[in-house]
């Protein structure tokens, strides 16, 4: 029941996957599962493993080895060389050699220093500390400490090589064109491919060009001229030069804050030019909105003016008051008698020509 179970669901997992491995539509790719299989410990030195040799060493074929061997029978691919200043030009190799083949078991040989000194020449780090380099590379399975410089079948036959690998560029050194040349013709040889751009011989020439430099930096940091082999003179040099170059950054220092506070007063600057325009563009056209010539200014003193002649001269009674119209008129108005003598009082007196000429003046008026 467990099977068919299993069966139906890898079944459903497999109609949701689409053909690029991704869930139909294409929206949640597969997840693969993380390897956290690490190395905790150094590859062992061959002469610290025990080795069975009651099994008879039977070499594998490079078909064989292409296609895959019993998980019990690895493929025993060994790569030797100095490794000196260990770079990821020494690791890119061995990477390489560890993925000749599909099951492989990567023997590394590091030459000791007597052998590498006499035959090639000095090194930098030494035999111990070359050692430890390569047993700390996560590709090499197993270190064989006093490599020797040719191979010889009973190296190959006592550590049960099946493949050498290594670049294939021809390695001429102890009197021979190529120290590989009966490996490739015995048909045991896997080349590797190098990295361009970095050796230990590249490093050593930066380190000898740029001598004066790093001679400086060690005194700084607290070495003295007898552990750096630099003489009396080069020190006070070394010292006068460091003491030169303090200064010179100081002024570089200065010079840069320099041109960020004049960059900042630029930037200050065109900013208050900015704002004063804005202002008196404001303030202009504030100006001519008060006292220009269609200006508040003028509107309020016309106002102000109509206001005051108005206030002085009051406004006159219309022609048409019932008043006026019963008040006599003063030029013809006439006294009620005739003569030169003074006007009787007597009502009596009065004349029908006065009454008549005070009608014809009252007609006239109106």
């Amino acid at each position: 029941m467990e099977a068919q179970s299993s069966t139906k669901m890898n079944s459903r997992k497999r109609r949701k996957d689409g053909p690029n491995g991704t869930a139909d539509g294409g929206l949640i790719p597969r997840k693969v599962p993380r390897n956290t299989i690490t190395l905790s410990e150094p590859a062992p030195f061959s002469d610290e493993l025990e080795v069975d040799y009651s099994k008879p060493y039977v070499r594998v074929t490079m078909e064989e080895a292409v296609r895959g061997t019993h998980a019990d029978r690895p493929v025993r691919v060994y790569a030797d060389g100095i490794f000196d200043l260990f770079h990821s030009g020494h690791a890119r190799a061995l990477m390489q050699a560890k993925n000749l083949f599909p099951n492989t078991y990567l023997i590394v040989g590091v030459c000791s220093d007597e052998l590498t000194h006499n035959l090639k020449g000095f090194t930098v780090m030494n035999e111990h500390e070359r050692y430890d380099a390569v047993q700390h590379c996560r590709y090499v399975d197993e270190v064989v400490r006093n490599a020797p410089w040719t191979l010889t079948p009973e190296f190959l036959a006592e550590h049960r090589i099946d493949f050498v690998a290594h670049d294939d560029i021809p390695y001429s050194s102890a009197g021979s064109d190529d120290v590989y040349k009966h490996i490739k013709e015995a048909g045991m040889f896997a080349p590797t491919q190098r990295t361009e751009g970095i050796s230990t011989s590249d490093i050593i020439t930066r380190i000898v060009r740029d001598y004066d430099v790093y001679a400086r930096r060690n005194l700084q940091r607290g070495y003295t001229a007898k552990e750096l082999n630099v003489s009396f003179i080069n020190e006070k040099k070394y010292n006068l030069q460091e003491r030169v170059d303090k200064v010179k950054k100081k002024v570089k220092d200065v010079e840069e804050k320099s041109k960020e506070f004049v960059q900042k007063v630029e930037e200050k600057s065109i900013d208050l030019i900015q704002k004063w325009e804005e202002k008196s563009r404001e303030f202009i056209g504030n100006f001519l909105e008060m006292f220009g010539p269609e200006g508040a200014l003028k509107h309020m003193l016309k106002e102000g003016k109509g206001r005051m002649l108005q206030a002085i001269s009051p406004k006159q009674s219309p022609s048409s008051s019932p008043a006026h119209e019963r008040s006599p008129s003063p030029t013809s108005f006439r006294w009620p008698f005739s003569g030169k003598g003074s006007p009787s009082t007597s009502p009596a007196h009065h004349s029908q020509s006065d009454i008549t000429a005070y009608d014809i003046s009252e007609d006239e008026e109106d």
